[in-house]
């Protein structure tokens, strides 16, 4: 048994670059899933429409991809895969269940997105239910979230970007820097731990749940940790999804500087798009360019951040002098932002339009539910009352506080640079 887990055994990060370009070359040139339909309005919808015999069948094709990629990534890590067997089919019909109610046309209205009731569904089971120890510790959280980031990288294309003009760039640059950096010195005043204090400086100043898991992955950061951010995430940008079109409509802002400050200030994708319609054309394609553009040095602030933390918790054996090897810098990077630049690289200058027009709705489904299955993982494993303890007031002050100073900024930056 040793001696297959020593043979058979890849690092994770490594396995889950394999993976999604495994998912990315099956997409490409052998098989393109189809997009189920989860979006209905009303009893006798959701039977025409998610619960038709077709449909079914398109899901049922789904799990057997997902279980079947899953599996594979459990045995190159060298876990133990009949847990993984068990497991899984039970997060992918509780994720499943968050699709479909996120899928409702009220709940769409108001942009609440399946990662909302992926997590919530899971803290619900995992805090009202005894979920065994092997199931917990079966839970592909990590894995699930890497293989998502890692497709994420196809959606971001330099052109696109670029296309805009580079006020978006720079912005996104000005932005980023400033507010991590306060929020960074934010969190050491009010000695919030290292591991959060880099979470929530990245969260709040990149985008939102895709920082904090990238930069969870470059520190190897703890997973309730990183469910807390996450919950802090999502639980404020409805808030400010609402109210910051009504601000800027009420002080008569310009659409572009609208546009500019919602892409730069909100830390969800769909919630950035949900309010940028609100306000109007101008304003969302705007928003949508700022946040791209935000999303595109995700891969470089994860690198930073590795190379930051391994010479600041620099605690290996091999080191032995106050600065690590370049070795060790290695060892310590988290390889899936590889495969992220390389997914975007590929997509970017490699892929053709046309190619990339016809597989990206399939891509990004597959994307959002490796998402959604790592959400609903993180809830099932997450308890309550670490959420919700003394000692998590602090880290929520420092969010809020952090998330002030970004709104502030970002609108200066945004008048300066588009009104």
């Amino acid at each position: 048994m040793s001696t297959q887990s020593k043979k058979f055994n890849i690092h994770e990060d490594w396995t889950v670059v394999i993976l999604g370009f495994i998912i990315i070359g099956i997409s490409l040139f052998i098989f393109l899933p189809e997009v189920p339909v989860f979006n209905w309005s009303n009893p006798a919808d959701l039977q025409a429409k998610v619960f038709d015999l077709q449909n079914l069948e398109i899901l049922f094709i789904q799990f057997i991809y997902f279980i079947s990629i899953g599996t594979l990534g459990t045995f190159l890590i060298g876990r133990p895969v009949r847990y993984f067997l068990f497991t899984f089919p039970v997060v992918y019909i509780l994720t499943l269940i968050a699709l479909i109610l996120a899928g409702n046309a009220a709940i769409k209205s108001i942009n609440l997105e399946a990662v909302i009731f992926s997590l919530i569904i899971g803290l619900a089971i995992g805090n009202f239910f005894k979920l065994p120890e092997w199931f917990r510790s079966a839970l592909s959280t990590e894995v699930f979230v890497k293989i998502g980031l890692v497709l994420l990288g196809t959606s971001v294309i330099f052109s696109d970007i670029l296309k805009a003009g580079s006020l978006g760039l720079i912005q996104a640059l000005v932005v980023v820097i400033s507010v991590w950096c306060f929020a960074f010195w934010l969190c050491r005043k009010l000695k919030v731990d290292d591991e959060l204090t880099m979470m929530i400086s990245s969260a709040v100043s990149i985008c939102g749940v895709s920082a904090a898991i990238a930069t969870s992955g470059a520190i190897k950061g703890d997973s309730k940790k990183l469910s807390y951010v996450i919950s802090i995430v999502l639980v404020t940008a409805i808030p400010m999804m609402i109210f910051m079109p009504i601000i800027a409509r009420y002080f008569n802002f310009p659409e572009e500087v609208t546009g500019a400050w919602l892409g730069g200030s909100i830390d969800t994708s769909g919630a950035v798009v949900a309010s940028g319609t609100l306000v109007g054309e101008t304003a969302l394609k705007i928003s949508t360019i700022v946040k791209f553009s935000q999303n595109v040095l995700l891969g470089l602030a994860a690198f930073a951040i590795s190379v930051y933390w391994t010479y600041s918790h620099n605690t290996t054996s091999e080191a032995v002098e106050s600065k690590p090897t370049l070795k060790v810098i290695w060892e310590r990077f988290p390889k899936f932002v590889i495969g992220f630049i390389a997914a975007s690289l590929l997509f970017s200058f490699l892929i053709t339009p046309e190619t990339r027009n016809n597989v990206k709705d399939s891509l990004k489904n597959l994307q959002g539910i490796w998402f959604a299955l790592a959400f609903t993982s993180i809830g099932l494993e997450t308890n309550f009352k670490d959420l919700l303890s003394n000692n998590s007031r602090i880290p929520l002050y420092a969010f809020l506080i952090a998330q002030l100073f970004n709104v502030i900024v970002t609108l200066i930056v945004a008048f300066l640079l588009f009104g």
